[in-house]
């Protein structure tokens, strides 16, 4: 030992990748896994060509992201309202105060 400190071992635990397809298949609703499986299965074929294959990224990202929102307690009354135009609302402006600053950088990265 230096110093009179002791390490201790450490294991690195596998972190589970939201975008995997099982993963979001799994962590779907039932109500979701036939659409996600047919736009999916469209990716995959698209994929072939490599212009295709950032598509298939893009879309098991959004999936990826359904899935963690749709796990949560009132996300399709939420979106009921929110397309019905009842949802309680918050312009972006508000929520976060140097949007506008933020949407100028990101288009001038473009």
């Amino acid at each position: 030992m230096m110093g009179g400190r002791k390490l201790s071992r450490v294991t690195a635990q596998p972190t589970e990748d939201p975008a995997d397809p099982l993963v979001i298949l799994r962590d779907l609703p039932e109500r979701e896994r036939t659409e996600f499986l047919r736009q999916y299965h469209r990716a995959v074929d698209g994929a072939h060509d490599p212009a295709g294959y950032q598509q298939l990224r893009r879309l098991l990202h959004v999936w990826s992201l359904t899935a963690i929102a749709a796990s949560q307690p009132g996300y399709y009354e939420e979106l009921t309202a929110a397309r019905a135009g009842t949802a309680t609302t918050v312009p972006v402006t508000d929520a976060i105060p140097d949007w506008t600053e933020r949407a100028a950088a990101a288009r001038n990265r473009q």
